[in-house]
């Protein structure tokens, strides 16, 4: 059948492989332009950036803690939350490697991607899903 399981798993694996390849073309293109320094850090944003993507792809939902209460009410905001985190994710992401290709500074970048990296690695430890 076209929807079994199988078939169904190469798919999730699409988005994070395109970041992927997205980083290392980045990386290539700022190494050739002759800024390693940019593009090694362009590359491990868009790197960790796909691992994000590829840890969180067998999510079918949210957890929900005891934070957020109960009910439908508290889906809805546990949602909004995620999805607040993951936009704000990809602005910064898009943000540093827009301003590496340009040749401008990507320090501010750099320092909130990976902020935004060490804390979900730190509610995914402490919210007990581990990684």
């Amino acid at each position: 059948m076209w929807i079994a399981p199988e078939r169904r798993s190469l798919s999730r694996w699409a988005v994070p492989s395109v970041v992927l390849g997205a980083g290392v073309v980045v990386g290539a293109v700022l190494a050739a332009d002759g800024r390693s320094g940019t593009a090694l850090v362009a590359l491990v944003a868009l790197a960790g950036y796909a691992g994000y993507l590829a840890y969180r792809r067998n999510e079918p939902a949210l957890p929900l803690s005891e934070g957020f209460g109960s009910g439908t009410r508290a889906r809805a905001h546990l949602r909004a939350a995620a999805m607040t985190g993951d936009v704000l994710t990809v602005a910064v992401v898009g943000g540093l490697t827009v301003q590496a290709l340009r040749g401008a500074d990507i320090t501010a970048y750099a320092w909130l991607a990976a902020l935004a990296g060490a804390t979900y690695l730190l509610s995914a430890f402490v919210g007990g899903r581990g990684l």
